[in-house]
């Protein structure tokens, strides 16, 4: 396993950081995760060098926490050497008392007198707002100086205006964002990852196989560029290693579901070398990219031109979501995104053809029936 200096905190991470958010679980039920297998899958990584280990407050229907809490309890003998990182519910919090009932219910189910790691959960402008608003920072402070917090952070899932917003409001520790070879531009992105390395702030990276759409159904002609590489990585491996080179990034957090994906992984890691990537291992990696973007089915900018659509529907976001389903072939695990990630009034289906958005659009995109494909694709049942 191979480790690098985790920010202002100087503590040495392992590269490749277990996330405990897609553990084996039993008759399909999210909630009811398989301990054995679990358990086998933990002290694995914790032999093999992971010592930094991510959760949150619902991951597995709340039942994540507890399920590291009676491991540690059980093999005491990993405590000492694992970082254990969780999050505050920012979509739950009220007011400050909320945030301190949450912290000490986290502890509690986590079974510490102090986390590691706290962070505030997936911020984007709302959140971001009502914690402001709620004091959020005195909060972390006082965790912080009562011995409940040794750092602190935050998950991040807005844009990069507000990324720059965030960092520079408080003296954090780590970050934590979404980065992988397709979406270098996104949310925070390169751009982000760079400023906050630039601020001495720890960075972790989540999402780096984009949630296993990079690694499974790969296009026939996807699969013929990487194989054209001087040495042969497997899609996972391209993903890992193309983060790994980035000597911005401090850990790569992977939501790892069978003994085998960390045992693979952990492989992996032990080449993550940063400036690694050969000239032609770079142009694969571009290469690739270009074949997964000719799969895009609008071709919009989201120059947000076309906003704001008088019935409230996020018109860029229904596009990015059909165009990432077209890209990766994979229109279930799209669906469900597209009904978490929107609400009902941003959906395609409320579209009145008013045909407003069209008028406005520099791209010349027939939106509403583009909006009727989305429909199509993500409400068949309507």
């Amino acid at each position: 396993m191979l480790y690098r200096k985790l920010g202002k905190t100087n503590e040495n991470v392992s590269i490749l950081g277990m996330g405990a958010m897609r553990l084996p679980v039993k008759n399909d039920d999210y909630g009811n995760i398989d301990e054995k297998k679990s358990s086998e899958m933990l002290k694995y990584a914790l032999n093999n060098g992971i010592n930094y280990i991510d959760t949150a407050y619902p991951y597995h229907n709340g039942e994540s926490e507890k399920f590291l809490g009676d491991f540690f309890e059980k093999y005491p003998q990993y405590l000492a050497d694992t970082f254990i990182a969780s999050k505050m519910p920012s979509w739950l919090i009220e007011n400050q008392k909320d945030m301190e009932y949450y912290l000490n219910q986290q502890l509690e189910s986590l079974k510490r007198e102090k986390l590691d790691f706290y962070l505030l959960h997936s911020l984007k402008p709302d959140y971001w707002e009502n914690l402001i608003n709620n004091n959020v920072f005195e909060f972390l402070d006082n965790a912080k100086e009562e011995g409940k917090i040794n750092y602190t952070g935050f998950s991040f899932h807005g844009e990069i205006d507000l990324f720059f917003e965030v960092i520079d409001s408080y003296d954090w520790d780590i970050c934590q964002i979404q980065l992988n070879f397709m979406d270098e531009h996104y949310q925070a992105g390169v751009e982000g990852l760079k400023y906050a390395k630039n601020q001495n702030i720890g960075t972790v990276i989540m999402e780096p196989l984009r949630g296993g759409c990079l690694t499974q159904k790969i296009p026939d002609e996807v699969q013929e560029i990487w194989d054209l590489a001087d040495e042969p990585k497997v899609p996972a491996e391209w993903a890992l290693k193309y983060l790994w080179d980035y000597e911005e990034v401090d850990i790569v957090l992977s939501g790892m579901s069978t003994l085998e994906q960390v045992k693979e992984n952990i492989v992996f890691a032990e080449q993550g070398i940063a400036n690694s990537f050969t000239k032609n291992d770079k142009e694969i990696m571009k290469e690739v990219r270009m074949s997964y973007r000719e799969k895009i089915e609008v071709d919009c900018t989201s120059c947000g031109y076309c906003m704001p659509c008088p019935e409230g529907i996020n018109i860029p976001k229904n596009f990015d979501i059909l165009n990432n389903a077209y890209m990766f072939n994979d229109p279930q695990a799209l669906q469900m995104q597209y009904m978490s990630l929107l609400t009902e009034r941003e959906r395609a289906s409320a579209c009145n053809l008013c045909g407003e958005c069209q008028k406005m659009c520099p791209q010349m995109i027939p939106i509403v029936e583009k909006l009727k494909e989305v429909r199509g694709t993500f409400e068949k049942e309507n």
